[in-house]
C-alpha cells in the first residue's frame, strides 16, 4: 500500500493547517496572557509544573469562579489547537519527505516515520490536558504530576521534530533541485 497525497494538495493542506494553527496559537496566547495577568499563572505555567506544590499553588490562584472559567476555557481551547498544530507539522514533514526523499527506499521510510512524530505529540498533548483536568477534578498526586510532566516533555520533543522538518521543507521550497544530468555527471567525475 502506497501512501500518497498529490503535492499540490499536500501544500494546500500544509498552508491551511499552518495558518489556522498560528491563528489558534495567537488566540490561546492572548487568553493565557489574560489569565496570567489576572492570577499570576497561565495554563503554560501549569504545563511546566513538576511538583504537587507547584500545581496546587496554580490551582489555588485559579480558585475564584471567574478565573476558573477562563482557565477551563483555555484548557478546552487547547483541544481545538491540538489537531491544527499536529497536522500542520505532519504535513510539513510530508513536504520535507517529498522534497528530499522522492525515491522509494530506507531514507523515505525514515522520513515518513519522522513526519508522523507530530501526530504522536498531538496525542501526548491530549494526555497532558487530560492529566491537568484530572488535577482540577480529582486532586493532585505525585504520580499524576509525573505523568503530566512526562507527557509535556515528550510532546515538546515531538513538536521540535515537526518544526525542524517543516523548516527543512520550507527551505526546500526555495532551494532548487539539482538536475539529474548534473547529479549523474558529478557522480561520473568522482568515480
Amino acid at each position: 500500500m502506497k501512501f500518497q497525497i498529490p503535492i499540490r494538495s499536500l501544500n494546500r493542506r500544509w498552508a491551511w493547517t499552518s495558518v489556522c494553527a498560528i491563528g489558534a496559537f495567537a488566540v490561546l496566547a492572548i487568553l493565557d496572557t489574560r489569565l496570567k495577568s489576572a492570577t499570576g499563572y497561565g495554563t503554560a505555567d501549569l504545563q511546566r509544573a513538576t511538583t504537587v506544590d507547584d500545581v496546587n499553588l496554580i490551582l489555588v490562584a485559579w480558585s475564584t469562579s471567574r478565573k476558573a472559567i477562563l482557565a477551563g476555557f483555555n484548557l478546552g481551547f487547547d483541544y481545538l489547537f491540538m489537531p491544527l498544530w499536529g497536522f500542520a507539522l505532519f504535513y510539513g514533514g510530508l513536504a520535507a519527505r517529498e522534497r528530499f526523499t522522492p525515491n522509494p527506499g530506507h531514507a523515505r521510510r525514515v522520513m515518513m516515520f519522522l513526519a508522523a512524530v507530530p501526530l504522536a505529540g498531538m496525542l501526548l498533548d491530549a494526555l497532558e490536558n487530560a492529566t491537568e483536568l484530572g488535577w482540577i477534578v480529582r486532586g493532585v498526586t505525585e504520580q499524576a504530576v509525573m505523568i503530566g510532566s512526562t507527557a509535556t516533555d515528550a510532546k515538546w520533543l515531538c513538536v521540535i521534530v515537526g518544526l525542524l522538518l517543516s523548516l527543512i521543507a520550507l527551505i526546500g521550497k526555495f532551494v532548487p533541485r539539482k538536475a539529474k544530468d548534473e547529479t549523474s555527471a558529478r557522480t561520473e567525475t568522482i568515480h
